[in-house]
């Protein structure tokens, strides 16, 4: 697991006549790495009065990791993905609301309020939507991309040159994808061979990396690589000569949620926040800046032009998105073990 990355990014401290400022002047992030644009963040601490302080993680296991390592009770929201949402509550993790603390809360699009992971979102809010697949660099390849053979079994012209994310659970489950294998499987045979699938592909692995998968496509170190389509996007907006893939077999699409952690400090403010992301304006302005989809009603007038047309925000009729599923923790045990020694 990568080093979790730290960084206090807000500003506007609350002067309070010489005292401390108290608790609720505050408020406690955790959250994705350049995945929420500093203006947003001014403009809140600005218009409740409010210190905002956020540290950063790179994937959803290191930010379980890192509140099961004792981190809870320092952080007042987090943002996990959708089957992380259904394992921090599982683990006790997550605080409760009520729709009546948030005025904002039915801008919470339709198709985003009865999920599994959290039936009337009752701990979390959404966040942004989007895909986890690959892009390839044209300059180097010109054939089919639509195909996870991409990753596991790439061409001449990408072996070596490939850079894959390290989160062991979208990276295992495009693995199973490829296989054409249930996730969170226990048969043995296919637990196997899943195993020396993702060990033989690691020859043709440059590198492991979430937080650096924009800028070594840009950079030209990577000739292909597992991405979020919005950092595709991104790549691409930055100069890679790059398009996104939306393999035959299957590709991973997903929500990130906005969680109110048990026993954070800062309840109200987190509240206050929760509610300020699900303004139409304030969900646009992540989506502008993160280039991936809001779950919140109304957004349309407030997006760059460029969204519309992006083939990252936009995927074929009749392909095979996949949530990613949370497996029992039996299951997961294998999955870890196999994820373990892969990074070996």
């Amino acid at each position: 697991m990568k080093k979790l990355l730290k960084s206090t990014v807000a500003a506007l401290a609350i002067a309070v006549s010489g005292i401390a400022a108290h608790a609720e002047g505050k408020l406690a992030i955790y959250h994705w790495f350049e995945y929420i644009p500093q203006e947003l963040l001014d403009k809140f601490s600005a218009q409740y009065n409010v210190e905002v302080v956020m540290d950063t993680y790179d994937s959803n296991e290191a930010l379980l990791a890192n509140l099961k390592a004792g981190s809870m009770g320092t952080y007042d929201v987090a943002v996990p993905g959708d089957y992380m949402v259904e394992i921090m509550s599982n683990e006790g993790m997550l605080d409760t609301f009520s729709p009546s603390e948030m005025p904002n809360f039915e801008n919470i699009m339709e198709q985003w309020m009865n999920v599994s992971f959290d039936q009337d979102r009752k701990s979390s809010i959404p966040y942004q939507w989007g895909s986890t697949s690959f892009s390839v660099n044209r300059d180097v390849y010109s054939g089919d991309i639509n195909t996870t053979d991409i990753i596991f079994n790439p061409p001449s012209e990408l072996q070596g040159k490939i850079n894959v994310l390290d989160t062991a659970g979208e990276t295992l489950t495009l693995a199973s994808l490829h296989l054409g294998i249930p996730q969170c499987s226990t048969d043995r045979e296919q637990l196997k061979v899943l195993n020396e699938l993702v060990q033989n592909a690691k020859q043709h692995w440059a590198s492991f990396g979430s937080d650096v998968a924009k800028d070594v496509l840009v950079s030209g170190d990577a000739a292909a690589g597992m991405i979020w389509n919005g950092f595709g996007m991104k790549a691409r907006e930055e100069g890679a000569n790059i398009e996104y893939a939306y393999p035959k077999e299957g590709y991973i699409v997903w929500m990130d949620n906005v969680v109110l952690l048990k026993d954070a400090p800062n309840r109200e403010n987190a509240i206050k926040f929760m509610n300020f992301l699900l303004e139409p304006e304030n969900a646009a302005a992540v989506t502008n800046f993160a280039r991936y989809t809001a779950g919140v009603k109304g957004v349309g007038p407030h997006l760059d032009k460029a969204l519309g047309a992006a083939p990252e925000l936009n995927p074929p009729a009749g392909g095979n998105p996949q949530f990613v599923q949370a497996c029992s923790e039996d299951v997961q045990k294998v999955y870890d073990t196999i994820w373990t020694n892969l990074k070996k």
